[in-house]
């Protein structure tokens, strides 16, 4: 039972932080993932990109019910990405979890000290 529970609680969390956020994969899904479930860094991330892909297309659905998405802003975005990502997956396998963990860590904290200082 807790074997689906946990997850049900951290897809609720992590959809409610996305929907309202935009995030939920990296910043609420790995974390949990990695100390509630006890899984490795490497198959955190992997699981949380794999989880990303139906929840985006809820939101996105939703958020363009209400004319929110920037399409003119999302085709040059989703191809630098998607590049961006095919060759970062590949530094993944080469980085120990430890170093992945540390990696994740330091840009959590500057985003976060960034959003705190930046006026929007």
């Amino acid at each position: 039972m807790k074997l689906i529970l946990l997850p049900l609680a951290i897809g609720l969390f992590a959809g409610v932080m996305a929907g309202l956020c935009g995030v939920g994969g990296g910043i609420v899904m790995v974390p949990a993932f990695a100390y509630l479930l006890g899984m490795e860094q490497k198959a955190a991330i992997a699981t949380s990109m794999a989880v990303i892909v139906p929840t985006s297309l809820i939101a996105i659905a939703r958020f363009q019910q209400a004319g929110l998405v920037q399409w003119q802003i999302f085709w040059p975005t989703a191809l630098g990405a998607i590049f961006a990502a095919y060759f970062a997956t590949g530094w993944v396998r080469k980085l120990s979890n430890d170093q992945l963990t540390k990696v994740f860590a330091v840009l959590m904290i500057l985003v976060g000290i960034s959003m705190l200082f930046k006026k929007p």
